[in-house]
């Protein structure tokens, strides 16, 4: 997500917005454009047709533009941070010790090659001293502490009916490829990244001194258990169900009926004191229960090393990592690996996130930019309480229940008012493993903290300088790190235009998430409840349920369409978010007026503004594994979409019947 834009701090939706003096903006010109498009064809083309047939895909990444590809230069920023801290002698235990440090670990790897994978003998050691299954489990529980999950999902979050308490929880896990489907899709793509990844298994054995047969008869033992434990998953179609990963149940009633997997012995060692918890997936459970009497324990040691030697094949000597890197280019497209900068950059966001993010606010996000992003914030609120009230569909009382909904939303910007403390994390310049240990370990103590305690509303779910933004329905909360607040979604001195279509859409989007099929199922607590009439929640569905049909049509690459049932809640979220954006936009000065900049109307920059947040290129590799596993619609159609259902987008461009995007007013959905 990426460019140029601005809006005005004074602006109120009431409409006395003054516009901004020529003195204190810049004109923002827009590239990239193809007038040779139809815009009623293919707007996404239109808007980023020149920009796509010349931008190239660098060899390291899968995919280039904005939205979560603008991580990439995000990426070159830190590294920066990190580089300038690393060779300086900083006080021991400060943050910029810790942050540098750890990069300076990482980038050794003269003394990580000559480690070879020493540091994981331990761990293999201890796999091969399990005897029988309450062995087997209480090593399970060890390795969840320091970062090497394997048959259990572990976390800690809101209870979804007592939104206010930290519960624990478990959910399905224990498979290696990127969802239960990949084990039984039968398609010559899906058979390739098979083999790719069983021929990474059995290198990885081979790296530890397993001779050639032995080690992929090994393989072909735990890919089956994989295989097993996939078939017991609930598809990410399924996962969509609320309410039905939401199964609060007594310890003493699942070591009941679980008696191989023995919840409360398995809980103590994991240190959760608790008498009950929360199961997501109950058959992903049921299953396990059997298979660890059906399964040999010296095939289940078999399965936990393959797990520990992928968890943690990057952390090691070259040969490991090549090998994982051989599997990510089948199944991503990747041509070749990242550097070692990026690598490690990505290795210090991840374990001492905050700490860094705390270096980067300091110099890249000025304090500015989180006030006007607060006013912003405030008027597409206040646009979409005019859209509920606007609404044919909905009674009155269900729309009251709406708007307290939307005016008890908790606003995040930029980054937090309290930050993580990592003062218990060991770092140390000459041990990179132990260091990923030392910080997984810290996390996972923090987690059992929260257990039973109220649930911190100041918390955030990434770092700041992340390129994203999210809606968390459990907190009723909607977040925008420091790392989007740049163009082409935000830029202080574009005209308003192009930040109501960039960033306005973002916010609208992330609004709309707490009244999508799944937010729409949480009160303004956070809390799963019904808040509405049985009538308007019948005609809600029924709008989703246009929404999933509409998107099935939509074809990605070759027979490979949109799977509309996974994408309704993003797709719904796109549609209204467009909607929220542009009537924000037609209340400021520069909405209502139809001088033209650089060619273009106001609203034609508004939309164009829209297509440019999702200006994206990716491998196709990628793209075919993005359209099974990813929540979100591919690039083109976040824009073709909602741009086909929403009526000011054909007077802008004069979309006729005929045109490829034109449907008839009474076909173009409107969900809010």
């Amino acid at each position: 997500m990426k460019k140029l834009v601005y809006f005005a701090l004074a602006l109120l939706l009431a409409g006395a917005c003054k516009k901004a003096a020529d003195t204190d903006t810049k004109r923002v010109v827009i590239t990239g454009v193809d007038t040779s498009k139809k815009p009623g064809d293919d707007f996404f083309t239109y808007a980023n047709g020149i920009w796509y047939d010349t931008a190239r895909i660098p060899a390291s990444q899968t995919g280039v533009g904005s939205y979560s590809f603008l991580n990439f230069p995000q990426r070159i920023r830190l590294r920066a941070i990190l580089d300038s801290v690393s060779g300086s002698q900083n006080q021991p235990g400060s943050i910029e010790q810790k942050v540098g440090d750890f990069y300076a670990s990482g980038m050794d790897t003269t003394a990580i090659n000559k480690r070879g994978y020493d540091p994981i003998k331990p761990a293999l050691a201890r796999i091969d001293a399990v005897t029988d299954v309450p062995s087997l489990l209480k090593l399970v529980a060890e390795e969840q502490k320091v970062g090497t999950g394997s048959i259990i999902g572990f976390y800690v979050g809101p209870d979804d009916k007592h939104s206010t308490v930290n519960i624990a929880q478990f959910y399905q896990t224990g498979i290696g490829l990127p969802e239960r489907d990949y084990y039984f899709k039968t398609d010559s793509s899906t058979l390739a990244i098979q083999k790719a990844y069983k021929k990474y298994l059995t290198t990885l054995f081979e790296l530890t001194g397993t001779d050639a047969a032995t080690a992929e008869k090994n393989t072909t033992v735990a890919y089956g258990i994989e295989k097993q434990l996939a078939a017991a998953h609930r598809t990410n179609i399924e996962l969509r169900d609320v309410k039905a990963n939401y199964n609060k149940l007594a310890v003493a009633a699942l070591s009941k009926k679980h008696a191989n997997l023995g919840w409360t012995a398995l809980l103590n060692d994991l240190g959760v004191k608790v008498d009950s918890i929360n199961v997501g997936q109950p058959g992903y459970y049921d299953n396990l229960n059997k298979m660890l009497k059906s399964v040999s324990i010296n095939d289940w040691k078999l399965y936990l090393k393959a797990n520990a030697l992928t968890t943690y094949a990057n952390f090691l000597s070259q040969p490991f990592a090549d090998a994982s890197f051989e599997y990510t280019k089948v199944l991503t497209g990747q041509a070749v690996k990242k550097t070692r900068g990026e690598e490690m950059t990505q290795a210090v966001d991840a374990s001492l996130g905050h700490a860094l993010a705390q270096l980067y606010v300091k110099k890249y996000f000025p304090e500015d930019a989180k006030k006007r992003m607060g006013v912003l914030v405030d008027n597409l609120e206040k646009a979409f309480e005019a859209r509920i009230n606007n609404l044919d569909w909905m009674s009155d009382s269900t729309k009251a229940k709406a708007k307290e909904k939307l005016y008890a939303f908790t606003e995040k910007i930029g980054y937090p008012d309290k930050w993580r403390d990592y003062s218990n994390v060991d770092v140390k310049r000459d041990a990179y493993f132990e260091n990923h240990l030392s910080a997984n370990k810290n996390d996972y103590l923090y987690s059992l903290t929260k257990i039973g305690q109220p649930v911190d509303r100041t918390e955030w779910l990434t770092t700041p300088p992340t390129v994203t933004a999210y809606n968390n329905p459990p907190l009723n909360e909607i977040v925008f790190p420091a790392g989007i607040l740049q163009s082409p979604y935000f830029d202080l001195y574009a005209d308003d235009a192009l930040n109501y279509g960039g960033i306005g859409m973002v916010i609208g989007h992330e609004i709309t998430h707490s009244f999508d099929d799944q937010g729409a199922q949480y009160d303004k607590q956070g809390n799963v409840t019904n808040w509405w009439t049985k009538g308007d929640y019948e005609k809600f569905k029924a709008k989703t349920q246009q929404v999933i049909d509409q998107y099935n049509s939509f074809t990605v690459l070759d027979s490979v369409h949109v799977k509309g049932a996974l994408t309704v809640g993003e797709n719904t979220a796109d549609i209204a978010g467009v909607a929220i954006a542009y009537d924000a936009f037609k209340l400021t000065e520069q909405g209502k007026d139809t001088t033209k900049l650089d060619g273009f109307t106001p609203d034609q920059r508004f939309f164009i503004s829209v297509a440019r947040i999702w200006r994206v290129k990716t491998r196709d590799e990628f793209l075919r594994m993005y359209v099974n596993t990813n929540p979100h619609s591919p690039a083109k159609w976040r824009v073709n979409g909602p741009l086909m259902n929403f009526t000011p987008f054909y007077k802008a461009f004069n979309v006729q019947q005929g045109d490829k995007m034109f449907k008839p007013e009474n076909e173009r959905i409107t969900v809010w």
